[in-house]
């Protein structure tokens, strides 16, 4: 399987996605899929084209097909997009520095401290039920199935 980011390096392939998304959005629960005579017919490209293309975005994981008799529709499947997303986070949250940080705890739209201790609370008992579930889920599930051993 190719490299996630190599896979949306591509320009068409990004327009696809988007096309995808949109289409996703429109839907919501009813799968949001399209054709691929739709996608040919909005990019403006040809048939063998984006049939390449798709090809690559579903050996990805980023896509979804249907068949139907000769016709194939297609629908968005995200999640492998959180591979590039967990690397781009940090990138992200380098200007939110302590400074930053200890200007909005100065400012109106800073937190007040009840709200902080409240926060803080939440966000202590979330991490903690985490870290029990993945360790239930880690002990629970044998070592031959397991991604990472």
């Amino acid at each position: 399987m190719a490299d996630i980011f190599d896979v949306v390096a591509d320009s068409t392939r990004r327009d696809i996605l988007h096309i995808l998304l949109e289409r996703y959005n429109q839907a919501g629960e009813a799968g949001g899929e399209i054709s691929v005579s739709d996608i040919v017919s909005q990019l403006g490209l040809s048939q063998p084209t984006v049939s390449k293309h798709l090809k690559v975005l579903r050996e990805a994981g980023l896509v979804g097909v249907r068949e139907e008799g000769q016709h194939r529709f297609y629908h968005l499947d995200y999640s492998p997009l959180e591979a590039i997303e967990d690397w781009l986070i940090p990138f992200l949250s380098v200007d939110f520095d302590a400074e930053t940080a200890a200007a909005l705890a100065e400012s109106d739209i800073g937190l007040k401290d009840e709200q902080r201790a409240f926060a803080t609370a939440i966000g202590k008992a979330i991490a903690d039920t985490s870290y029990q579930v993945t360790h239930v889920v880690k002990d629970a599930t044998p070592r031959k199935w397991r991604k990472n051993d």
